[in-house]
C-alpha cells in the first residue's frame, strides 16, 4: 500500500473509533524518517491506548506489520511506526504541550480528510 493511502486508512480507523483532532501531514520533504504523520488525540489514557491498539489490530489484519511501538505503557503519547507512516496518539494535555503538528506543518503539507460516515442499516 502506498504511503498516502496508508496514512488515510489510519486516519479513517481513528475517526471510526472516535479519535479527536485527527491531522494527516505529508512530511517527506521535511525529513527522511517517514513520509506521512498521522496525529490524533484520545479523550483519556484508556482511549489513547485503545486507539493505538485498534490501529495496530486493523492494519495487522490487512497484513501491514508494525515496526515499532513506543509509549503504550503510559498512554500519554503513543507512537506507532509503519515505516512510511508514523502515527502519534496523544492524551489531550500532552498534545497541547508538545504541539507536534506545529513542528511539522509547513502550511502546505496538511492532507484534507473527508471522513466517511459509517452507514447504519
Amino acid at each position: 500500500m502506498e504511503a498516502k493511502a496508508l496514512a488515510e486508512k489510519i486516519a479513517q480507523i481513528l475517526y471510526k473509533k472516535k479519535a479527536q483532532n485527527i491531522v494527516v501531514l505529508d512530511v517527506a520533504h521535511l525529513t527522511v524518517i517517514t513520509e506521512f504523520m498521522v496525529i490524533a488525540s484520545g479523550r483519556n489514557i484508556l482511549q489513547t491506548k485503545a486507539l493505538a491498539d485498534d490501529v495496530d489490530d486493523a492494519l495487522a489484519e490487512a497484513g501491514i506489520a508494525l515496526r515499532a511501538r513506543e509509549g503504550k505503557d503510559e498512554g500519554k503519547w503513543i507512537v506507532l511506526d509503519y515505516g512510511s507512516v508514523l502515527v502519534h496518539v496523544f492524551h489531550p494535555e500532552d498534545r497541547e504541550f508538545y504541539h507536534l503538528e506545529k513542528l511539522w506543518d509547513d502550511g502546505q503539507n496538511r492532507i484534507d480528510m473527508q471522513f466517511e460516515e459509517e452507514s447504519e442499516d
